[in-house]
């Protein structure tokens, strides 16, 4: 099973810290479509809120009717009584049948909006195959593990954001018989920056940085063939979620995925330890 996801917040929007390019054009988001397509990915993960990024999933449906995508997309901010034509005005922006998901956008957005998710839940099961929720901390992912309404769980995972703290509720979460989706496998390119980069994040974060640096050079390993491995092997976790900004970045991720990391390595990443966990919250960055 190919685990990775295909995010598009980088086909409509200006998205991550490490990002050097800026928004594709449509002939280059339609080569990384194909390219993912043909490798076997077969999911995309992306939001009304990203820019263009519906309409240019569209346009290649339309295209290219043989290579159509299952679609991860989130409800509107505004969850009212207007939603399930949204749904379907998304479907039909996305040129598909049905979507094979839709997420609340934020732990906020669930907890808002959690009841009339309740009440209505009959009728978003017709226009989508699961429901989910975005969530970034343990104590967000324990409470929506219980909701029966809840099918999926997209949650932080990486290197530094790891097995040491999210594993043990990932197991819960599998028992509960919850998808589990990660995202923030390269910390938003965090792992990417020079050690002379100056940026604020990596600064604090130098001296785990530096033992994944130490690892990549005793594994003959790239950093980004560990951080992407590292997510793709966890048992408990169902899918991966990257980001691209070109068809070269999409053939590097693939690359990185066909990689395999040793249980010695796992073992040292596992045992990092971050204290100041607002440092793996891309949210909390300035």
């Amino acid at each position: 099973m190919n685990k990775l996801i295909l995010g598009t917040a980088q086909f409509g929007l200006n998205y991550g810290i490490n990002n050097n390019v800026g928004k594709p054009s449509k002939r280059i988001v339609f080569e990384i479509l194909n390219e993912a397509y043909n490798y076997g990915i077969r999911l995309l993960d992306t939001a009304h809120l990203y820019g263009n990024a519906h309409n240019l999933i569209g346009e290649f449906h339309q295209l290219y009717p043989n290579k159509k995508f299952g679609i991860i997309t989130k409800f509107p901010h505004l969850f009212n009584e207007n939603i399930e034509k949204n749904i379907q005005y998304y479907s039909d922006q996305l040129n598909i049948d049905k979507l094979r998901a839709v997420l609340f956008h934020s732990y906020e957005s669930y907890q808002k909006y959690k009841l009339e998710l309740h009440h209505k839940a009959e009728i978003i099961s017709g226009l989508v195959e699961k429901v989910g929720v975005s969530v970034y901390t343990n104590g967000q992912m324990d409470e929506v593990i219980n909701d029966t309404n809840i099918d999926i769980i997209q949650i932080p995972f990486n290197l530094l954001d790891n097995i040491n703290l999210r594993g043990e509720l990932l197991a819960k979460a599998k028992a509960k018989n919850k998808i589990i989706h990660t995202r923030s496998a390269f910390l938003q390119g965090l792992f990417f920056m020079k050690k002379d980069n100056p940026n604020t994040i990596r600064t604090k974060l130098e001296k785990e940085l530096d033992i994944i640096t130490d690892i990549s050079l005793k594994s003959s390993m790239s950093t980004g063939s560990i951080a992407l491995n590292y997510c793709l092997v966890q048992p408990n976790i169902d899918g991966v979620l990257i980001g691209v900004e070109s068809l070269q970045q999409l053939k590097e991720n693939i690359a990185f995925s066909e990689s395999k990391i040793s249980d010695q390595y796992i073992d040292q990443i596992n045992a990092i330890r971050i204290n100041n966990i607002e440092l793996l919250n891309p949210s909390m960055w300035k």
